[in-house]
């Protein structure tokens, strides 16, 4: 991965935003990305096809649900610059991290 491309994928808030909470370490369907996020499922799946396509987080199929995680070939420094930035500037999460533990989605 080329910084170039890695730094043009975290260029949106919707995808910045849902690669730091993924960096907390936790896998994340969807519908707990919409909870956390406020949006659609559409865009929330749209910004995270680019992530992939990007080579930033991969996704595994679990019945009708997919969780997301950083990808385990992320680059350390990039995954450095995801946990930095996270660690950093945590009120930039607060209140996205206050709606993932409220959260009423039950994948199962």
């Amino acid at each position: 991965m080329n910084p170039l491309a890695f730094y043009k994928c975290l260029a949106d808030d919707t995808r910045l935003q849902s690669l730091l909470l993924l960096a907390d370490g936790r896998q994340l369907c969807v519908c707990e990305l919409m909870d956390a996020l406020q949006l659609s499922q559409p865009k929330v799946s749209r910004h995270l096809a680019e992530l992939r396509e990007c080579g930033i987080v991969q996704g595994e199929r679990r019945g009708r649900w997919v969780y997301y995680c950083l990808a385990p070939g992320l680059p350390d420094w990039a995954r450095e610059v995801l946990l930095t930035t996270a660690a950093a500037a945590p009120g930039y999460l607060k209140t996205a991290r206050r709606r993932l533990a409220a959260s009423t989605c039950t994948p199962a």
